[in-house]
């Protein structure tokens, strides 16, 4: 018997995480992938702390009638800013074990337009 997918997932996260960690000048940009929304951490692992956070689920981002991976654009636009206007232009992008295509991509794609560097 194989791995489930969760499992896989599980594999890959601890193979990425061995190699990405985050600093207070260069936050590691965390994805979360449901079904229907898409969550994005700027984590600081050296002091352990979540220094900005942004998902399809705020107030403030509009997501309504937009397909999943558009609102996953907006999402890293979103996140962008919120660390653009904490003085942070870098990052380190985790995918938490997700292949990088559809939603995580346009997640990356959506946090470059914004203004972030990986």
């Amino acid at each position: 018997m194989g791995f489930s997918k969760e499992k896989r997932r599980h594999k890959i996260r601890k193979r990425i995480r061995k190699t990405i960690t985050g600093t207070p000048v260069k936050p590691r940009l965390s994805v979360f992938r449901s079904n229907n929304e898409i969550y994005a951490q700027l984590i600081d692992d050296v002091n352990a702390i979540t220094v900005a956070s942004a998902s399809s689920r705020d107030k403030e981002i509009d997501v309504a009638n937009k397909t999943k991976s558009e609102a996953s654009v907006i999402v890293g636009e979103a996140i962008a800013k919120k660390a653009l206007d904490k003085k942070i232009d870098s990052i380190s992008f985790d995918r938490s074990g997700y292949l990088y295509h559809g939603r995580v991509k346009s997640l990356a794609e959506g946090a470059r337009k914004g203004g972030l560097k990986f």
